[in-house]
């Protein structure tokens, strides 16, 4: 009788352990933006495309690359204020609307003929801006409906989402090429919006308005306070910069080497990058229990090792499969890493400034990455690709080493 009467306290106890799956504006949280995710993706893969189509140009492609990555890194942190003060409902109703709204001109102007190359650069801009203001928005929304315990597995499911959407480019690219003309991917893209807007009018939400009273600028002063304040972000923050300075190196110069150094085919290197999803995908449901077992700080230190060492795996290979195991042990690393780093900001920053915190941190991300990038570039046109991973493996060393001897091991997370 003892026995059965535990079993069942064990039950009950079990049912009663909160789970973001049993939270309704969760759920809708994660169900639009998973359609968002996949509409997104049928954008960034028809764009170029319809450009290479257009113009047959590779600066343009690069142009456009380069003007789809500036609002993020120039323009985050102002939106940051502006999502801390609006409802955020409305906020991500708004941006959605505004880039159907877009689609659309670009689909009827392509539809009436060639638009100019000037259409292409604002709409992308504008898609790219409104992109960032939603998804700062959800961010905030996703930490008013959950308690801290939940927002790991809560970011592992929109990663987890986000990877599987990004393994299936391939079958996705296929897809715009079946369509009699390449501009229907933008409306495509444009009815996923639709359809995730109306999913999101069932979201209710009951948060408390800040009226901005102080002005812009002294509440985006008030978010840099912040940040300086929380010093264990902060030096997240600085970490996080060269991490991604590094793995931008490597991400731009990929591609190449396998095509340079490997000579593998189309085919071949769309089966390799899959690899790097499918570590995407696994680290996606082992980070929840890595961070259970581990003080998140640690977790964020040994995984930049790692990230480190699947760099040093690609300097030295010269084999296609051992390439591709680098790979997958980089995407488990780097998923790792990243959620771990998005939820701690979560857990860390007070919900009226989570606009700000997360603008200006996004901002600074990315500050380092198109100096790497361009970097990468040059390195592997003048010399050898293979040393950008070498030199990428060096910058993740030394992070390792700094942060782990003098920085951030001690820190109480």
């Amino acid at each position: 009788m003892i026995s059965i009467a535990r079993q069942q306290k064990g039950v009950r106890a079990k049912e009663a352990q909160p789970s973001a799956w049993r939270n309704m504006n969760f759920m809708i949280l994660l169900i639009s933006g998973a359609i968002i995710s996949f509409g997104s993706k049928i954008y960034e893969l028809s764009l170029p495309l319809i450009l290479y189509h257009y113009t047959n140009s590779p600066v343009v492609m690069s142009t456009m690359r380069g003007i789809e990555f500036l609002p993020n890194l120039l323009l985050a942190m102002f939106i940051g204020v502006l999502v801390d003060r609006a409802n955020k409902r409305n906020w991500t109703l708004w941006t959605i609307f505004l880039q159907i709204v877009i689609l659309l001109i670009l689909y009827f102007s392509l539809q009436e003929g060639k638009p100019s190359l000037y259409l292409f650069y604002i709409c992308g801009f504008l898609l790219m801006t409104f992109n960032y203001a939603f998804l700062n928005a959800r961010m905030s929304m996703v930490k008013q409906a959950l308690p801290n315990e939940l927002l790991t597995s809560a970011n592992a499911s929109f990663n987890f989402i986000y990877t599987l959407i990004g393994i299936m480019g391939p079958t996705l690219t296929g897809l715009i090429l079946m369509f009699s003309n390449l501009h229907s991917g933008l409306l495509l893209t444009a009815m996923a919006f639709i359809f995730s807007y109306f999913i999101l009018l069932f979201l209710k939400t009951n948060e408390v308005i800040h009226e901005g009273k102080a002005g812009f600028w002294k509440e985006l002063k008030e978010g840099w306070k912040e940040l300086f304040h929380n010093k264990t972000l902060w030096t997240i923050t600085i970490l996080v910069i060269f991490i991604n300075a590094t793995a931008g190196m490597v991400d731009t110069t990929i591609i190449y080497f396998a095509k340079d150094q490997l000579h593998l085919s189309d085919i071949e290197i769309g089966m390799l990058l899959s690899t790097l999803g499918g570590g995407g995908l696994l680290g996606s449901l082992l980070v929840g229990k890595v961070r259970k077992k581990w003080p998140t700080y640690k977790v964020i230190v040994v995984s930049t090792l790692i990230i480190g060492i699947t760099y040093l795996m690609m300097f030295m290979t010269e084999s296609p499969i051992w390439f591709g195991v680098a790979l997958l042990l980089n995407g488990i690393s780097t998923t790792i890493n990243s959620i771990c780093v998005w939820t701690f900001r979560q857990e860390s920053t007070p919900h009226h400034l989570i606009g700000r915190i997360s603008g200006i941190t996004g901002s600074l991300f990315k500050l380092a990455m198109p100096f790497a990038i361009f970097s990468a570039g040059w390195i592997s046109e003048l010399a050898d690709p293979s040393i950008v991973f070498l030199l990428a493996w060096i910058g993740n060393m030394m992070l390792f080493l700094y942060f782990r001897l003098v920085k951030l091991w001690n820190t109480a997370m």
